[in-house]
């Protein structure tokens, strides 16, 4: 039993929050902001993603195997580096990305609801409808972890099913040339920014994947860890990589680039318009819309026991102890936060961001420091730190010609982090002694 008498969760269930995390936003929103660098080649950009996170998810598999815990990523971090600036700040990268992620989930439900309207443009309304969205998962939270459980599995299945729908109807509505071209190129041209733009395009498509990570935090809620949490993972990262190639290979098919960069928060919508009409486009919006809310419920789920963990450790602040579930509301109340500050492309450039470099210390400590620990084989995470900074610096050169201030505001945010963090670990020496 976990905290409260609540049941643990099962292979199924595990396999449904990651799922549910991982089918969201990433697949929806991120359709259009990837053609913007990768042109016509987003489905290599899907496909090269799945690569990266392939070697990546290698390390989260070895060391939460063998130390499962409900914050798996801050353990592994100070188990690599101990407790100090080091874990703290990378840690704080890797939660402040799933509160990003989470951001887009919730604006990613706004833009897709209001599209049938006419009024995706509206930031206000969409910024209102992404706030009711994490509003309404934090109420589902409170009740318990059967509930989250039961819907996820529910979600997940009519999730699965629905988008494979699609993008197997899409195909077949295209022809089925248009998954040939994957292989063959066909009347395929290369990207504006030639490799480098497929790069950059890759690194906003681990976004899609990066809720495999959830998982590692459900040590303390999944029936036996230590063989469920690495078939999770796989199992699940499996299934994503087959629905967004299918999903990508559809909208590349259906629309022009500049018509999908023009529709770039609401693609797969867009996409369903000539395909399948009106109805194409509610089908979608439904599926989307579901996809979006069970992911939160998830994500919420999962990025509290992470919160949990590092209020432990001395690395993040607490409300009063009379408070119940106090990490879920502080997780919920930054959702909030950043989904009203930010768009969708300055919060999926910022989540990359903070995701790889985050990623890249995860491979570094466990190469130098919890190789034995864990039996390593060294080769995988070592090529995980290159295919890692492969995609990061293109992408950030990119943005530097393009965006510098959503760059500037990583930074500052790193900083913050970076700083917070010193002074934290500062303070706990000073009462220590």
């Amino acid at each position: 039993m976990t905290r409260g008498g609540t049941k643990k969760l099962s292979l199924t269930g595990s396999v449904a929050l990651g799922t549910g995390v991982m089918i969201g936003a990433g697949i929806f929103a991120l359709v259009g902001q990837v053609a913007e660098f990768a042109g016509s080649w987003v489905p290599w950009a899907f496909l090269a993603a799945a690569v990266v996170v392939a070697f990546s998810s290698y390390s989260y598999i070895r060391y939460s195997s063998t130390n499962p815990s409900s914050g798996g990523i801050a353990m592994l971090l100070k188990a690599a580096y101990g407790p100090g600036v080091i874990a703290g700040t990378f840690s704080l990268f890797m939660y402040v990305s799933m509160v990003l992620a989470e951001s887009l989930l919730a604006r990613t439900f706004g833009t897709y609801i209001l599209r049938p309207f006419g009024l995706q443009g509206s930031a206000t309304l969409v910024a209102v409808l992404a706030v009711a969205a994490i509003t309404g998962a934090t109420v589902v939270n409170l009740v318990g972890n059967t509930l989250v459980e039961t819907s996820a599995t529910a979600t997940a299945a009519v999730k699965l099913v629905g988008i494979a729908v699609l993008a197997v109807a899409g195909i077949a509505a295209t022809g089925v040339s248009a998954f040939s071209r994957l292989f063959t190129g066909g009347d395929q041209t290369p990207p504006d920014h030639g490799w480098p733009g497929l790069l950059a395009g890759t690194a906003l498509c681990i976004l899609a994947y990066k809720g495999f990570t959830t998982i590692t935090n459900q040590g303390d809620d999944v029936r036996d860890a230590r063989q469920n949490i690495a078939r999770s993972i796989v199992i699940a990262i499996a299934l994503c990589t087959v629905i967004y190639l299918l999903l990508a290979v559809a909208v590349a098919g259906s629309l022009s680039v500049p018509e999908i960069i023009h529709a770039r928060d609401y693609a797969l919508a867009e996409a369903a318009t000539p395909l399948f009409g009106t109805w194409g486009v509610w089908l979608t919006v439904a599926i989307a819309v579901i996809a979006t809310l069970s992911g939160l419920v998830a994500s919420l789920f999962a990025v509290s026991r992470l919160y949990d963990m590092l209020r432990q450790m001395g690395q993040v602040p607490g409300l009063p102890s009379t408070m119940n579930r106090q990490s879920l509301l502080i997780t919920a109340v930054l959702a909030i936060a950043t989904a009203t500050a930010f768009d969708l492309s300055q919060i999926a450039s910022l989540g990359a961001i903070l995701y790889l470099s985050m990623d890249i210390a995860i491979h570094w400590g466990m190469v130098r420091h919890l190789r034995d620990e864990v039996e390593l084989k060294v080769w995988v995470p070592s090529v995980a730190i290159v295919l890692d900074l492969l995609v990061l610096v293109p992408f950030v050169v990119l943005k530097f010609r393009s965006d510098l201030l959503t760059l500037g505001i990583t930074s500052a945010v790193a900083v913050v982090i970076f700083v917070a963090q010193w002074w934290a670990v500062r303070h706990r020496a000073t009462a220590d002694a």
